[in-house]
């Protein structure tokens, strides 16, 4: 009998990864995400789109019509094998309405940073580095300071009256919640500005973090930051926020019950 101990197989590495918040049925731009992870999988050489199409819809059926949930679309790699899809039904986490946001110091560690999946472990560790200095969040930066994102979040801001993105040239994740709101400010006559602009640049300015699971929330201070970069105060979040909340729809397999 052979009693030589056998090597643990290593974890699945993470080639793409989506999720979305769903509440008793409902859920927000569901469409944008599926088309985020699908572009994603390509990229990242899994199946075909219409493999994609078909594991998508197949997966949403799965969807329980109550409680909150945040599940997530994957694509993995095993070793040499074929890249395989797979699907993860999680409760949503406790969610808040602001944030504080950590800034580290260091440039944006990320090896993919326009794919979400490859860099959630890396992203992972910087957030709990956050939490240890007493935030919730990790502010992301190009070497030269310029601002990216967040680690689990995009960046808008005003100027003034406009509302202001991230330049799409930088590396920055396609966040589904930020061009939801930049489509609702377009739809609303606002003006909408891609800028380059660093932290300093943004003091006293009303800023967001926005994604999926918390929506839109105003960041209210920039932990370990200099002199000079406190935000502003944030008058604008809380009817964008219920209107992020209003754009909730029953997924199709729950309107299909009845429910």
């Amino acid at each position: 009998m052979n009693t030589a101990s056998e090597a643990p197989h290593p974890a699945p590495t993470l080639l793409a990864a989506d999720s979305w918040l769903v509440q008793d049925g409902r859920a927000r731009e569901l469409d944008r995400h599926r088309d985020r992870f699908t572009a994603a999988v390509a990229e990242a050489g899994g199946p075909a789109p219409t493999a994609v199409q078909a594991f998508w819809e197949s997966e949403l059926r799965q969807l329980p019509a109550a409680g909150d949930w945040f599940p997530r679309a994957e694509l993995t790699q095993e070793g040499t094998h074929a890249p395989r899809l797979g699907f993860r039904l999680r409760p949503a986490p406790s969610r808040t309405e602001e944030v504080r946001v950590w800034v580290p110091g260091r440039p944006d560690p990320r090896g993919v940073p326009r794919r979400k999946g490859p860099d959630l472990d890396v992203l992972g560790a910087l957030r709990e580095e956050a939490v240890a200095a007493g935030a919730t969040e990790a502010l992301l930066t190009t070497e030269d300071g310029l601002l990216l994102e967040g680690a689990t979040s995009s960046l808008l801001w005003w100027e003034d009256d406009t509302l202001c993105t991230v330049d799409p040239s930088l590396p920055t994740l396609p966040g589904v919640t930020r061009d939801w709101a930049l489509h609702r400010a377009e739809a609303l006559g606002i003006p909408v500005r891609r800028r380059r602009r660093r932290l300093p640049d943004l003091a006293g300015l009303e800023v967001w973090c926005v994604n999926a699971l918390h929506g839109i929330r105003p960041v209210t201070a920039w932990v370990g930051a200099g002199p000079g970069t406190t935000p502003g105060p944030a008058p604008r979040s809380g009817p964008w926020r219920a209107a992020w909340a209003a754009a909730a729809e029953v997924l199709p397999h729950t309107r299909d019950r009845g429910n």
